[in-house]
């Protein structure tokens, strides 16, 4: 999921907001572009969308309190222990001047209520847990660091249960959007057409457009970036949870994964945490089935209960 991801942000970043003829001529899928503008953003590099998302994915693997400090502090070490290019100018401000969490929230104390795509970007990785209204809830608190508006917070719950829908297997990817718009109030299940804006529901409906029309992960690649505009946080979305579907073919080229980063933080450390994630996910799937088993033996063992004092009754 994360690798996937990270090769969706990689990718896209090379076109972000670049002009619609750039786009038309080298969106093939096939190799990491250099941004005609940000020359310091090296073909292959991941952006902020990625690493936020790790971030969120380490705190969930550590089991760390979810809280608007403890993300807070996530975020913050992340970002310090390897700062990148990619993130907002004023964002990345703050985060410079960022020693712990804390201090995030503080700097951000009366600003943090965008309606742009941050919260978004990164809330994939909350669709991972089982119970549906704890998605919604953890999705909301990390979007509210940052995105504390209706429609920033609405954007990430539906981006985290994008992944949520997929990995569980909870319907027909046609059927992603309609999900969606059961339990977040918004257009999900309307084809987006256009460029994609900074807004967060831009970015996610651009994301299940390409995931819901398109079969193959190439496919959804190249079609997230075809929107144009924000394309890294589009592909970074939508692979993340299109990495989870049983209907999507899982054809990304050899030329994407191998150029994908690979430093300290790169391939070789996302695709560990992706077998984390895994096995978290697995783990707590267990212990719901347990749980289910376990009532379901209650309640037997209780209609037995129930069956014997009434023969004992009527005899």
């Amino acid at each position: 999921m994360l690798l996937e991801l990270a090769v969706g942000d990689a990718y896209g970043a090379g076109f972000e907001y670049a002009a619609p003829e750039f786009v038309k001529q080298f969106n093939v899928g096939v190799r990491y572009q250099q941004h005609p503008k940000w020359i310091n953003l090296r073909p292959g590099s991941y952006t902020d969308d990625t690493q936020m998302s790790l971030a969120l994915a380490e705190h969930l693997i550590n089991g760390r309190k979810w809280d608007e400090l403890s993300l807070a502090n996530s975020f913050v070490e992340a970002f310090s222990r390897d700062p990148r290019e990619g993130y907002a100018q004023g964002f990345y401000s703050v985060l410079t001047q960022c020693q712990k969490g804390s201090d995030l929230l503080r700097l951000l104390a009366g600003h943090g209520d965008s309606d742009k795509s941050g919260g978004a970007m990164r809330a994939g990785v909350v669709g991972l847990y089982h119970n549906v209204d704890e998605v919604l809830e953890k999705s909301r608190i990390q979007a509210s660091i940052t995105h504390h508006s209706v429609d920033g917070i609405a954007a990430a719950q539906a981006s985290s249960l994008m992944v949520h829908y997929l990995v569980h297997s909870l319907g027909a990817k046609e059927d992603l959007g309609e999900y969606i718009c059961s339990y977040v109030p918004g257009n999900w299940n309307l084809p987006f057409e256009g460029k994609v804006g900074s807004n967060g529901w831009m970015s996610v409906r651009a994301a299940i457009t390409a995931v819901v029309q398109e079969n193959t992960l190439l496919d959804i690649l190249k079609r997230s970036v075809a929107f144009t505009g924000d394309t890294d946080t589009v592909a970074a979305i939508a692979l993340g949870a299109a990495s989870c579907s049983n209907e999507v073919e899982k054809n990304i080229p050899l030329t994407l994964l191998d150029g994908l980063e690979n430093g300290t933080y790169g391939k070789d450390f996302l695709t560990k945490l992706d077998k984390q994630l895994l096995s978290y996910s697995t783990i707590q799937k267990e212990n719901i089935s347990i749980e289910a088993g376990e009532d379901r033996s209650a309640q037997q063992t209780l209609s037995l209960s129930m069956n014997t004092r009434k023969n004992q009754a009527s005899s």
